[in-house]
């Protein structure tokens, strides 16, 4: 299914390999890692690349930078060099700098299984705008390339893009993991064939929405994109997410596929919103989808949507899922996410898990171990899912 080249096509010994990885992790204030998982997720490519006697330079971003001098401190990737040393029992040096005489200096001083960390490629604005010149200057450090970054994929980067065209290059074991388990989601999957689709508007998922709508027997709509499609209908919503400017969207998707389309029956509303007020603050009860008062918002599917949803994923080959089916940030409003999670893990279906919220929940949940892939890309799995082409993999070597 992959037609590029990998890590093991690749001659790595002896030699220096840049691996773009994606180390954008959530970190607690006190600047300490508080999800190891995309760490965890590199580890196999590193360790192999190290067992082959390659020099491993590792590049990544991390957040937003914008340029500020106090960016240097809150978006620096030292907390992920301290895990990742942790995680590989070896040091791993934190390089100052992702290119210059401070990253020619590090990687001049390697030895063969060494691995070494760049600091945050996004502190140089000359990555997101994929400049040929810091690409060309990136590409200097190493021999080979290796880009094991799904989750930064769907952008073309100077790291993720450009520096692919100047080194022999192939995907990551992790790349290729998902590449192949999204990829025979799309092209053959074991049926019948559920998405589940969750999260806040629908705009973010039009393109996916018309993809899978093609190719699956079930489309399950919940979370708060599901309240523009119960609008959609004519119903009442009350003060729950609305995305307006998809209404007419809606509308034609549930004229032209609506037998395939699996929407929730009540909802848990409560009177106020928990971002604003506090969750413990509120009243909340469980009403049908055709009786949410005015003032009141819905957070959450209900029981019988629980059931529903449930019984749907239960007779199912094939299972992907992507974003939560309501506010589970919130225990109170967790309730539906938490039921979705425990349907996938129960059902005998291959199932696959995208999206950073749907993959959060999940682990936090207890459910990670029992389901077939957890995609570590969000917006990389939404756009492989609308059948795009990732720039990240196109620009690697072909087989």
């Amino acid at each position: 299914m992959l037609r590029k080249k990998t890590v093991e096509d690749l001659d790595v010994a002896g030699r220096r390999v840049l691996v773009r990885v994606d180390f954008n992790v959530p970190q607690h204030e006190d600047g300490r890692v508080k999800d190891d998982r995309r760490i965890r997720a590199a580890l196999r490519t590193i360790q192999y690349l190290r067992d082959q006697g390659a020099r491993v330079i590792l590049v990544s971003h991390l957040g937003r930078p914008k340029g500020k001098p106090e960016d240097q401190v809150k978006f620096t990737l030292r907390p992920v060099a301290d895990r990742l040393s942790e995680l590989l029992g070896v040091m791993v040096p934190l390089v100052p700098d992702c290119i210059g005489p401070q990253a020619d200096a590090a990687v001049a001083q390697m030895k063969d299984g060494d691995v070494v960390l760049l600091e945050n490629v996004r502190f140089h604005p000359e990555e997101t705008k994929n400049d040929p010149d810091f690409a060309s200057r990136l590409a200097a450090l190493a021999e080979v390339y290796v880009n094991d970054a799904f989750g930064t994929a769907h952008r073309a980067n100077a790291s993720t893009e450009g520096v692919a065209h100047h080194l022999q290059s192939g995907a990551g074991f992790l790349m290729q993991k998902e590449i192949e388990y999204l990829g025979s989601v799309l092209t053959a999957p074991k049926r019948p064939f559920v998405a589940v689709l969750g999260g806040a508007k629908v705009a973010g998922k039009i393109g996916v929405v018309n993809n899978l709508l093609t190719k699956v027997d079930r489309l399950i709509i919940g979370g708060g994109m599901a309240y523009t499609f119960l609008k959609a209908q004519g119903l009442e919503i009350g003060k729950s997410l609305l995305d307006g400017e998809s209404l007419d969207y809606c509308r034609e998707v549930l004229r032209v596929s609506d037998s395939k389309i699996l929407l929730p029956v009540d909802v848990v509303v409560a009177d106020g919103n928990p971002f604003e007020k506090g969750a413990a603050g509120l009243a909340a009860k469980i009403v049908p989808v055709d009786s949410i008062p005015p003032d009141w918002e819905g957070l959450d599917i209900g029981p019988k949507t629980r059931e529903l949803f449930a019984s749907a994923v239960a007779g199912a080959g094939t299972v992907v899922w992507n974003g939560p089916m309501g506010v589970f940030e919130f225990p109170e409003f967790a309730v539906g996410t938490r039921a979705m999670a425990e349907a996938l893990a129960q059902s005998g279906a291959v199932t696959i898990v995208g999206g950073g919220d749907s993959a959060a929940a999940v682990d936090e949940l207890g459910y990670a171990d029992k389901i077939t892939h957890i995609s570590t890309g969000g917006g990389a799995s939404l756009e492989f899912l609308e059948g795009k082409q990732l720039p990240g993999v196109v620009a690697l070597s072909d087989k």
